[in-house]
């Protein structure tokens, strides 16, 4: 099989400069305008007076990374942020020039990289539907063979001969990937982007990446959803510290994503309103990090009173990865002696969709609330079978739940 993308012993290094006793970084133009002050300075015969010293630091955002990937292969990119995943799509892209190492390709490569890759402000989404296709080698012929349909796809032709300055992010997302999907590369390669669009853009969009992954192109595709990387590839790259961790299975990969994720499972900031009531620790269940479809939900939280309470109500709420809450369940304990509790919180059915979701939790005794946060813990929903159609993410699933009550089952 043909090797569309081959990396051999690839590394970057970014020089980082920190200047003491004035800001941790500096934007281009304050780097300018420090640069012309000194230069006046010197010529009129003064010393610069600033006494802040400028040291230099090596960063490594890769090192050493090699991977081939075949012609045709959907291959996932994960990682934590800051693990090195954006810097090695624009290496591959061309947009950075490696420190060390190698890249072969073989074949057209479109990027969907950030918002606005590849357009120019001053021209019309018209206009960069051909500058795009040009700098991808299609002919005229080519692109306006294709141009109703990205039009279509990209939802803007109202906005069609307006300069994409004045485009959303949303239409700046649509039409940027209308272009990269529809112009037929040989290799697509997309980041987290897509998370910028709404859910029904994302879910188009997840589609349309099937369609090209089916129709034998190879795709790069970086996400932190990871239901999406299962469901649509079948090999994953997980980074970390700039090299790579695990290459192979995406089931595999994910897992192992989760697992040196598990401080996302885990609360920070627990604070409570009052001095006698501690929140020792609020934990999402390990055993059941990667929680599949209709499996409970289940909390653990540590918790140490100055005195005994009775009647507390717990209510948690989940709300999805554009703020919709989904469920809100509540429980009450009858009482809680002083002293330290453990108590498991438990939701014994849901009908969540794969994907990620954020827990909120309040507790309260006679109307005085205790503790109140929101997003006090990010889950995350795997697929158990990704063959079944009834559980693929562009199905609604749950719309009913909204905003309904169901029951938590508590033990302490």
């Amino acid at each position: 099989m043909t090797v569309a993308i081959s990396v051999k012993g690839l590394s970057k290094k970014f020089r980082l400069k920190h200047q003491a006793g004035g800001a941790a970084y500096t934007t281009f133009r304050d780097g300018l305008t420090d640069s012309v002050k000194r230069l006046g300075l010197r010529l009129i015969g003064h010393a610069s007076r600033s006494s802040a010293s400028v040291t230099d630091e090596e960063f490594w955002a890769l090192r050493d990374v090699s991977f081939d990937i075949q012609q045709g292969e959907k291959v996932g990119v994960i990682g934590r942020n800051g693990a090195g995943k954006s810097t090695l799509l624009k290496l591959i892209s061309r947009i950075f020039e490696p420190t060390s190492g190698r890249i072969q390709i073989q074949g057209r490569v479109a990027s969907l990289l950030e918002v606005g890759t590849g357009f120019h402000p001053e021209l019309t989404g018209r206009e960069n539907i051909f500058f795009n296709g040009a700098i991808l080698g299609m002919t005229r012929a080519e692109i306006t063979r294709r141009f109703d349909e990205i039009v279509a796809f990209a939802e803007v032709e109202k906005f069609l001969d307006t300069p994409v300055k004045y485009f959303s992010s949303g239409m700046y997302v649509r039409l940027g990937f209308a272009v990269a999907a529809h112009l037929e590369p040989e290799i697509l390669i997309v980041d987290e982007i897509l998370a910028v669009g709404d859910a029904r853009f994302q879910n188009k969009c997840l589609g349309k990446l099937q369609d090209i992954g089916r129709s034998g192109r190879t795709v790069m595709f970086v996400s932190h959803n990871m239901s999406s990387i299962l469901q649509f590839t079948n090999r994953t790259i997980l980074l970390q510290a700039g090299q790579v961790l695990l290459d192979g299975n995406s089931e595999i990969g994910v897992r192992e994503y989760l697992r040196i994720n598990e401080d996302a499972a885990k609360a920070s900031n627990l604070e409570t309103r009052v001095p006698w009531f501690k929140i020792n620790s609020l934990i999402f269940d390990q055993k059941n990090t990667e929680i599949g479809f209709n499996k409970p939900l289940r909390l653990k939280l540590d918790v140490r009173l100055e005195r005994g309470l009775d009647n507390v109500v717990l209510m948690m709420g989940i709300v999805n990865s554009i703020g919709a809450r989904i469920i809100t369940a509540k429980t009450s304990i009858p009482n809680l002696a002083s002293g330290e509790h453990t108590i498991n919180l438990e939701i014994p059915e849901h009908r969540l969709i794969p994907g990620c979701y954020f827990v909120s939790l309040t507790i309260s005794v006679r109307q005085e609330v205790l503790f109140a946060k929101d997003q006090v813990i990010l889950i995350e929903l795997l697929v158990d079978n990704i063959d079944d159609p009834l559980l693929m993410p562009h199905v609604e699933r749950g719309k009913d739940r909204l905003g309904s009550y169901c029951s938590i089952r508590a033990s302490w």
